[in-house]
């Protein structure tokens, strides 16, 4: 599994990242899992100190440091971020429990930007049908990443190839039980 951690840092100077051809946080595998789940779920804090968590189909890569998301229903998500909420993403493949935490800051854009114009382009290519409905494009400036791994694999007796088949198993039940109603 690999592992990218840099420490919080306000900007990417801070960090080490001046674009000065180093390698970017989001790994290969990384990419991957957030651009094949691309269900993630944001966590900001409201102004009076509570969590917000709120699950989002459009989160994609947009570069080596860089995820977005689509604001077509996240009114508090986005208040949030304009209060100076940091945000937290977390991406999990349900099949084998394994995933990626991403923290950082995130940066609104609004219709008329060229940030907005690419996330939409982007979203269409991608097969999305919501574009029309899409009021800004969030960024979110990874500045810590790090895998999140289910507890069952800690004792070392569970392999991956053991998860995935439990909760593919698991699944064809709860698809059973939906398409029984």
């Amino acid at each position: 599994m690999h592992q990218a951690t840099v420490a919080w840092a306000e900007t990417e100077t801070e960090a080490g990242r001046t674009g000065g051809g180093q390698m970017g946080i989001l790994t290969d595998d990384m990419k991957r899992l957030v651009d094949g789940q691309k269900l993630a779920f944001h966590a900001t804090v409201c102004p009076d100190g509570s969590p917000n968590l709120s699950p989002k189909g459009s989160t994609r890569v947009w570069d080596d440091d860089h995820l977005f998301f689509a604001d077509i229903c996240s009114p508090q998500t986005i208040t949030n971020i304009r209060a100076g909420s940091l945000v937290e993403v977390n991406v999990v493949d349900p099949f084998v429990r394994k995933g990626y935490r991403f923290k950082g800051r995130a940066v609104i854009h609004e219709p008329g930007e060229a940030v907005f114009a690419e996330g939409i382009e982007r979203m269409r290519a991608d097969g999305s049908k919501l574009t029309g409905r899409v009021t800004a494009i969030v960024m979110i400036e990874v500045q810590d990443a790090a895998p999140l791994v289910s507890p069952a694999y800690d004792d070392g007796t569970t392999t991956e190839t053991e998860m995935l088949e439990t909760q593919r198993a698991r699944f064809a039940r709860l698809h059973e039980r939906q398409v029984g109603r």
